[in-house]
């Protein structure tokens, strides 16, 4: 099992002393090559659940296990430097440079790393080409579409061959025909790489793409077979 998340919650305060308990108790495992898509209606915590998934934030309770290792008992110091090796992202928005290229921001997580730029630069040629960009190594994000901005995206998250990439609505800002080749490219990419993605998603074709589908229900998991 590459992710196990076991019994998390997560409560936000607010004013008054009252709380929000966003998560409550979400347990959920994914397979090394797995798809999983993880839907249900805004405010039901998917997000959080993702952020905690990712180390971007901490529960409250529970326990996050990745590649068999619990990432919540790592010294806050090291933290950063787990998540940016052993996990990609992808948002709703491409998040891209724009004084960078497409080359340059897909080997930007590599050179963080501290790869050379040369093994970097090879690799990002590489996970480009893959997604169907590979004329377009050195055009910045504005000489890009949508689409390809976020294709490129999904490139840079592939960059440290991490253990598992976390979506979060990647395609919920395209047209419909970019949204489909995203998808296409994503299923290509597992298969090519045998990459592990848990995917946040309203898109109905993407989901039923998945290999599973996880229902998120205000802040408990239902799943579907």
């Amino acid at each position: 099992m590459i992710l196990t998340v076991e019994n998390v919650h997560r409560r936000f305060r607010l004013g008054g002393g009252k709380s929000l308990h966003v998560l409550k108790g979400v347990s959920m495992e994914v397979q090394e090559g797995e798809i999983v898509a993880i839907v249900g209606p805004s405010g039901a915590g998917k997000s959080t659940l993702l952020h905690i998934t990712g180390m971007i934030d901490r529960p409250d309770e529970g326990r996050v296990i990745l590649g068999g290792k619990d990432v919540f008992e790592v010294r806050d110091e090291d933290l950063a430097s787990l998540r940016n090796r052993e996990v990609g992202f992808v948002f709703q928005f491409h998040h891209l440079l724009p004084e960078f290229t497409a080359a340059e921001n897909v080997a930007m997580p590599a050179l963080i790393a501290g790869d050379r730029m040369s093994s970097a630069a090879a690799r990002a040629a590489e996970l480009l080409k893959d997604a169907g960009l590979g004329e377009r190594l050195d055009h910045k994000p504005s000489e890009l579409s949508g689409g390809e901005q976020q294709r490129v995206a999904v490139a840079r998250a592939l960059m440290n061959s991490p253990k598992l990439i976390l979506a979060d609505e990647p395609s919920g800002n395209l047209d419909s025909e970019s949204a489909a080749a995203l998808h296409s490219m994503i299923i290509g990419l597992r298969d090519k790489y045998r990459q592990t993605f848990v995917i946040v998603t309203h898109n109905k074709e993407f989901s039923a793409m998945a290999d599973r589908v996880i229902t998120l229900v205000d802040g408990m998991v239902r799943i579907t077979p």
